[in-house]
């Protein structure tokens, strides 16, 4: 399997389970509907930029995107929480998961000190 293919299959499952359609996603990134289906079918590259902008909405580590592993994918996929919010939040949504993670990170230095 290409990395574009279990890279846009593990978009695809978050922007599920998040309750949102490929335009929102779309919107989110500037780019259109149709290059987020390219994406998810693995027929078409997304930029870095582009994957940690989705990495901090999901609420999730840039890795988790990367996952090759459908098995650690799908519990990782378990963990994430559907968001009934719309467009016009979806980047306060990921400024704020952003804080937590970090914010989880720091905790975890903190303690390993």
């Amino acid at each position: 399997m290409k990395p574009t293919d279990y890279i846009g299959k593990n978009i695809q499952q978050y922007r599920i389970i998040l309750g949102l359609n490929q335009q929102q996603l779309g919107d989110y990134l500037g780019v259109t509907r149709e290059l987020i289906s390219f994406i998810e079918a693995g027929k078409r590259e997304i930029s870095l930029s582009n994957l940690n902008k989705l990495a901090d909405l999901f609420g999730i580590e840039l890795e988790d995107l990367l996952e090759e592993d459908k098995q650690i994918a799908d519990t990782k996929l378990a963990f994430a929480f559907r968001s009934d919010e719309t467009e016009e939040d979806l980047s306060q949504i990921a400024d704020f998961k952003r804080i937590v993670l970090n914010y989880l990170k720091m905790e975890s230095l903190k303690s390993d000190l």
